[in-house]
């Protein structure tokens, strides 16, 4: 994480509205918080709100197979829905018909969710990552 006072910001710090444009979209980029690799550019994604569980962040191999997953149901995220959109990220295996957001650079996550029924919907969590 960044230290304080740098530009990079945690969406808890920042609150949605201050990461949102007019238009609903993302007003700044979008980074990784461990590695802060760029996963969306600013105006790629729409703010959305809406309740998934994610798993608790591990490396992309603690979070395939493993049936009993701790983690957190999370409500605010960016919605896109094209996943060429995105600059950096990885998808693990099929956990039932989920797909789960990682880094790509560094394989932290769970980031966001995709439902593999629905092929225009990719959720990153404003709590799983930073802003610049």
């Amino acid at each position: 994480m960044a230290a304080p006072g740098s530009e990079m910001e945690a969406a808890g710090a920042a609150g949605p509205e201050e990461l949102v444009c007019a238009r609903g979209r993302n007003r700044k980029a979008v980074l990784c918080q461990r590695c802060s690799s760029r996963v969306l550019l600013p105006g790629t994604a729409t703010f959305t709100r809406r309740e998934l569980f994610l798993p608790a962040m591990k490396k992309k191999t603690a979070l395939v197979g493993n049936s009993d997953l701790d983690g957190d149901v999370l409500q605010d995220h960016w919605l896109v829905d094209d996943m060429f959109s995105f600059e950096n990220v990885g998808f693990t295996k099929d956990v039932g018909n989920i797909k789960f957001l990682i880094c790509a650079d560094c394989e932290i996550g769970p980031i966001g969710w995709h439902c593999l029924d629905d092929k225009k919907s990719f959720y990153v969590a404003l709590d799983r990552v930073s802003h610049e």
